[in-house]
């Protein structure tokens, strides 16, 4: 279990056997500072000359399969290092040693891979653990790490795993992603791609609201290459995956409490201390708590054109969980009072959505226009409407436009984007 197929010929017990004695033959020291090159030459150098005296009968391929096996599990993430190397995969989801889920093509699927045993799965949990400095084994059985090519991981260990410890990767994509590549996957048309660059260059507050793996950070990073390589960004996330690429980004990451409890530093202690870095833009990866009093600040105090990303299944409801969680913070604030300092901040609000095709695209651009009574009034820009399915299993579907001016309309006057707006509004109408 957990082996390559080219081992299949081989009975389970000799392939044991050989990779025991390999193992034990090799200097953990010397290891540590090879070439995984070298490395693998060394080992089926030794799994040939191991083979030769127990004999065992292994081919040259055979050979180069349990090298690769056993390079993987010394220096990388033993049998999900293929699945790593794979683009096409973009969440890995091992639920104990026997089944090991992955998301492809927006579909998740079982793979064929398996680790050896709960020990085999629970030393490669640990050695990414160790690889952040963190730990995890039972009397601290959850743990949240990243890899070294800035992939998220989240690992949960027994007794809260009840069928071994489970794992879950959130890839990190190698490629950086454009609204021109966001159309081609036709998450959007070229319109709706116009209106969300022009409203990055007016520098309109905008929060990405959308379920999980709904693609809310890639459609952060595409609006993020709108904004001026002579601003400063500062960038807060729990886990660093935001991909900008001006020259003058500052990036702060959370940190967990010590196993003492101590140390832990927020969300909200690092936007308050990005308040203080002198940024043009604020961008926080996910508000999710108490720390989305401060980003209504940061939005509020002149830092125009901030960004964050909030789950959520509607517009609607992004801004219901915005005020749900700035009463978290204990602030005392009134209902009213909150939903005022909403509609200061936010300009947009763009829903972004998972369908069931495994396509993800943008349903809805919204407005927020100001209050109405104790209700912020809202204005659907745009809203994706699904018309049916085609012979492919993809669906298809349009936008309904609003023709109404936005409350915004002066701030894309003076950034001198207002007509190419209404042209944008104009060919999304028509087209």
């Amino acid at each position: 279990m957990g082996q390559s197929p080219l081992l299949a010929a081989l009975p389970e017990s000799s392939i044991t056997d050989l990779r025991n004695a390999c193992m034990s033959r090799l200097d953990p020291n010397a290891v540590a500072f090879m070439s995984s090159e070298r490395l693998s030459q060394d080992l089926e150098r030794l799994i040939s000359e191991t083979a030769t005296e127990r004999r065992i009968q292994i081919n040259a391929r055979e050979q180069r399969a349990l090298a690769a096996e056993l390079v993987h599990d010394i220096l990388g993430l033993g049998p999900l290092e293929p699945l790593l190397e794979d683009d096409g995969i973009n969440d890995i989801m091992v639920n104990g040693p026997e089944k090991t889920f992955v998301e492809k093509g927006g579909k998740v699927v079982l793979s064929g891979i398996k680790f050896r045993d709960v020990t085999h799965l629970s030393t490669i949990c640990q050695r990414i653990a160790s690889s952040v400095g963190r730990r995890i084994d039972e009397s601290s059985p959850m743990v949240d790490a990243r890899l070294k090519d800035g992939s998220r991981v989240n690992i949960v260990f027994p007794p809260l795993a009840l069928d071994g410890p489970y794992m879950s990767i959130r890839k990190f994509s190698k490629k950086s992603i454009d609204f021109a590549k966001l159309i081609e996957f036709k998450a959007l048309t070229v319109p709706v791609a116009r209106i969300l660059e022009l409203a990055s260059r007016a520098r309109l507050n905008v929060i990405i609201s959308g379920g999980t793996g709904s693609g809310k950070t890639t459609m952060m990073n595409a609006l993020s290459r709108m904004i001026e390589v002579t601003e400063r960004v500062v960038t807060v996330e729990d886990a660093a995956e935001l991909q900008f690429q001006q020259p003058h980004v500052v990036r702060l990451e959370t940190r967990p409490a010590s196993l003492e409890g101590r140390g832990e530093i927020n969300q909200r202690d690092l936007v308050r201390n990005a308040l203080r870095m002198r940024p043009d833009r604020i961008i926080i990866g996910e508000v999710r708590g108490a720390e989305a009093f401060d980003m209504l600040q940061a939005m509020n105090t002149g830092h125009d054109g901030s960004m964050s990303t909030i789950h959520a299944n509607t517009t609607r409801d992004a801004l219901t969980r915005i005020e749900n969680m700035v009463q978290m913070g204990n602030m005392g604030l009134p209902s009213r009072a909150i939903r005022t300092q909403i509609v200061g901040s936010v300009d947009l609000i763009i829903q972004v959505e998972r369908h069931r095709d495994g396509g993800r695209r943008v349903t809805q651009v919204t407005e927020v226009c100001g209050m109405e009574g104790d209700i912020i009034a809202m204005n659907d820009i745009f809203q994706f409407e699904v018309l049916g399915e085609g012979p492919d299993g993809r669906l298809f579907g349009k936008y309904k436009v609003s023709r109404v001016a936005p409350s915004f309309q002066r701030r894309l006057a003076y950034f001198g984007v207002d007509r190419a707006w209404r042209a944008a509004l104009d060919e999304a109408e028509n087209g």
